[in-house]
């Protein structure tokens, strides 16, 4: 069991090109996609994090940035940043190259660095966007950066947008979306059991986790949790 004491991190300070440019993804999903965003609280403001998304726009990325009350890290392609002027603005947006699917020793340890700095990381599991907005099956390399990090994981829904701005759609048109956060999830009891675990086992653990984290965004629905009564 590890024994060691926590550490502590300070809340991050985003560039003040990452904050207005924020801003101006919150107006644009107010105003233009008349966006309902459900429990943005339960994104820890502070430590390492994984928030798990479906996947099904291009707009995924910055809207849910800008929907989270801290900043985060995005997964971008290497060949983005190959592109002269485009290559220093994504980078201003926390935007961090990767191979393609991420799943490689490279890009699995690319995501573990920074969550060993206490960033927020964004990953979708389903590896790219969906063809038919409905949630796919997650791609192999998430359970394990899960358990490697030791990092919570929020589970994120986006519902709706798939309508408004999907694959063949260059620009989205005006509608309505919703962007929901669930519970962080631990995996307290998958870590333990994975310091004695042989390398079948330690294969299940990775898929088990997997599972649970698609199982926790498909179980989302659009609309405030009712916890209490009264």
């Amino acid at each position: 069991m590890n024994t060691n004491t926590p550490r502590t991190f300070p809340v991050e300070r985003a560039s003040m090109f990452y904050r207005s440019c924020a801003v101006v993804v919150r107006s644009f999903g107010a105003a233009y996609l008349n966006w309902s965003v459900y429990h943005p609280e339960r994104v820890p403001i502070t430590g390492p994090l994984i928030l798990a998304a479906n996947h099904v726009s291009y707009g995924d990325p910055p809207l849910i940035g800008g929907a989270v009350p801290r900043p985060i890290q995005y997964l971008a392609r290497e060949s983005l940043f190959r592109i002269p002027i485009f290559s220093p603005l994504i980078r201003t947006l926390n935007a961090v190259p990767i191979d393609r699917d991420g799943v490689s020793p490279a890009g699995l340890r690319t995501v573990l660095d920074l969550l060993n700095d206490g960033r927020a990381v964004l990953l979708f599991p389903e590896g790219t966007r969906s063809p038919d907005g409905n949630i796919q099956g997650a791609k192999t390399g998430v359970g394990l950066a899960v358990i490697k990090s030791g990092a919570p994981v929020v589970p994120v829904r986006v519902f709706g947008l798939y309508d408004l701005w999907g694959r063949r759609q260059i620009l989205p048109r005006p509608g309505h979306m919703a962007i929901k956060f669930g519970m962080p999830l631990r995996f307290d009891r998958q870590r333990e059991e994975m310091e004695t675990a042989s390398r079948v086992r330690s294969k299940a653990i990775y898929d088990e986790v997997t599972r649970e984290i698609m199982d926790s965004i498909r179980r989302l629905e659009p609309c405030r949790d009712v916890t209490r009564f009264g």
